[in-house]
């Protein structure tokens, strides 16, 4: 799949550059490139394709949707343990009306959306440059189709794709000057992600400057805010109804530590991302500084227009008589207005890019003070290439713009530029991929949390098969040993899907934990301690905090040199070793005396 991927890349590279001034006049073969481009980004996804934990834990709350025991990960205890309620109510209806797969329909889903990036991000430059240029917003969908983040949870069957999609469709919306359908955009958004309050933030500020500075009336903001709370209130007051809290729980146990800690978390998370995204961050940079020194050119010319008017109205008049300098004094009428529709439409262009690198920078800033994430690949920064690869598209396009062409009489249709823009775009997209195949955050820790989580699944399989009815099992990894634990009634010992841990358990090391809890009033069945999947050699040490309760037990993967350790009740062992040695995948070995 590699090779695959970097063939791919390669022809579209040779394609784009090849045909980069066909790509203005040619709308067909800009739609066949374009289809390229959407063929790259299916193969970059499909090199990892992989589940998330996170993921994972959305399936079980969709099934139980489905399923009549409403949104709950164990049915009868009311936690939010999810923080992207948009995305399980999409995944969960087809499973609900018609019976879907729930991990089909999310990964089917999560690979439309972040194609639909590809083309969204597309549209928006060519929105945002107010000339016919439409090759620059092909640079930026290469661009986008390589952004390893996206590819990475694109078939992760999680809601990054969609809300990064949501994202780039609110600054599309803005762009074209509807208001009301950004407010409704950046609301799916906040439903998705706790994140899209930045977006929301950052949008509803610009359309405030925009009104001020006389771009937009005051309705605009107005209808963005109401357009948002219609759909935030009624869900604020159905969480604080439902699960009596106004926080989810994931994001309760994450925000639970000191400030400190978070961002001593989250300065390393961003300095890792910033060094596998070089390409990316240098060119947003680049475009920024350019975006920030060009000063903007289109009053003078305007006033040049005017000038150039009235001069040949006055050699005009003499040869041509009164005729003439009737048609030359509306042309110095006109002029004036042109000139500022030219400045206006320059502008706002200028503010929608500088809104688009204020997105990025404040979806970083959230990411540090969140203190990062534990998945692989940077999984809360894996809106920034995309906007980054927008926002310089959009200024190069902006910047270079012939607004007021000198007079010809055969005006010549813009061509492209020269190829160095092409070939910057198929370059900088060919690093990234490279990168996403080579970082070891990228496809090795993909394919190492692949294994894991399909070790889990298997470990909750047997557990949900072989341990009496109405269990309680204790572990670190909720969703995997959810994905085929069935009935099993799982504590997440990290407080994701349990509100007493999230909200009052210690927070060390920016995880919320309380074993006492666990261990003396959940008082779980059985407790897994590893969240990485099997063992390569047999482990008879008990974790301290289960010490006393529980002892060990050991299992060993039939066919295979691997193991599972895990934690019967004291109380019980015999009795649920000997029903976990029934399993014919797993056979009990007692630790040696």
């Amino acid at each position: 799949m590699v090779y695959a991927v970097v063939v791919a890349w390669l022809v579209v590279a040779a394609i784009v550059v090849l045909t980069w001034h066909r790509l203005d006049a040619d709308r067909g073969w800009r739609a066949f490139v374009l289809t390229l481009v959407l063929g790259l980004s299916l193969l970059h996804q499909l090199l990892f394709a992989t589940v998330t934990e996170d993921a994972l834990v959305t399936f079980r709350y969709a099934q139980n949707i489905a399923d009549g025991n409403g949104p709950v990960f164990n049915p009868g205890e009311r936690v939010e343990g999810y923080t992207n309620f948009l995305w399980l109510v999409l995944v969960a209806l087809p499973r609900a009306a018609f019976g879907a797969d729930v991990r089909t329909t999310a990964v089917v889903l999560g690979v439309v959306a972040a194609l639909g990036c590809v083309l969204v991000s597309c549209f928006l430059v060519n929105r945002i440059v107010a000339a016919p240029r439409p090759a620059i917003g092909v640079a930026a969908a290469v661009l986008t189709a390589s952004a390893g983040g996206l590819a990475v949870y694109g078939a992760s069957g999680s809601e990054v794709p969609l809300f990064v999609l949501l994202v780039l469709a609110t600054g599309y919306a803005l762009a074209a000057r509807r208001p009301v359908v950004a407010g409704v955009l950046v609301a799916f958004a906040v439903m998705t992600s706790p994140e899209g309050l930045v977006v929301a933030v950052l949008a509803g500020l610009w359309l405030a400057g925009a009104a001020l500075k006389g771009r937009h009336s005051w309705w605009a903001p107005v209808g963005y805010v109401q357009s948002a709370l219609v759909f935030l209130i009624p869900r604020l007051a159905w969480r604080a109804t439902f699960y009596q809290h106004f926080v989810p729980a994931p994001l309760a146990a994450k925000l639970g530590g000191t400030l400190d800690a978070r961002v001593a978390a989250g300065w390393p998370y961003l300095s890792g991302f910033a060094l596998a995204h070089q390409g990316f961050l240098l060119l947003g940079l680049v475009a920024a500084v350019a975006l920030a020194l060009r000063r903007t050119e289109t009053a003078a010319r305007g006033d040049a227009v005017v000038g150039a008017a009235a001069v040949r109205g006055s050699r005009e008049a003499p040869a041509r008589g009164e005729a003439a300098v009737g048609t030359a004094a509306s042309r110095v009428a006109e002029s004036p207005a042109r000139g500022n529709a030219v400045v206006g439409t320059a502008v706002e262009a200028r503010a929608l890019l500088w809104l688009l690198f204020a997105m990025a920078a404040g979806l970083a800033t959230a990411a540090v003070l969140i203190g990062g994430d534990p998945g692989p690949s940077w999984r809360l920064l894996a809106p920034l290439p995309p906007l980054l690869a927008v926002a310089a598209a959009g200024t190069y396009g902006v910047l270079t713009v012939n607004v007021v062409a000198k007079p010809s009489p055969r005006p010549k249709p813009w061509t492209g530029g020269t190829r160095l823009v092409p070939v910057t775009a198929c370059g900088l997209a060919g690093i990234a991929i490279l990168v996403s195949v080579f970082s070891p955050e990228m496809l090795d820790r993909v394919r190492v949390w692949h294994s894991h989580g399909t070790e889990l699944a298997e470990i909750g399989g047997w557990l949900g098969d072989y341990l009496p009815p109405g269990s309680v099992v204790s572990t670190a990894a909720p969703g995997a040993l959810a994905a085929h634990g069935g009935p099993l009634l799982i504590i997440d010992v990290l407080g994701r899907t349990d509100d007493h841990i999230a909200r009052e358990g210690r927070h060390d090391g920016g995880t919320a934990t309380d074993y006492d809890y666990v261990v003396n009033v959940r008082r779980p069945t059985v407790a897994v301690p590893a969240d990485g999947g099997y063992a390569d050699r047999q482990h008879c040490a008990i974790d301290p905090v289960y010490a006393g309760k529980y002892e060990v037990a050991t299992f060993r993967r039939v066919g295979t040199p691997y193991w599972v350790s895990v934690y019967p009740r004291a109380e019980q062992v015999k009795t649920l070793v000997a029903d976990l040695d029934q399993g014919p995948d797993f056979r009990y070995v007692p630790c040696p005396s």
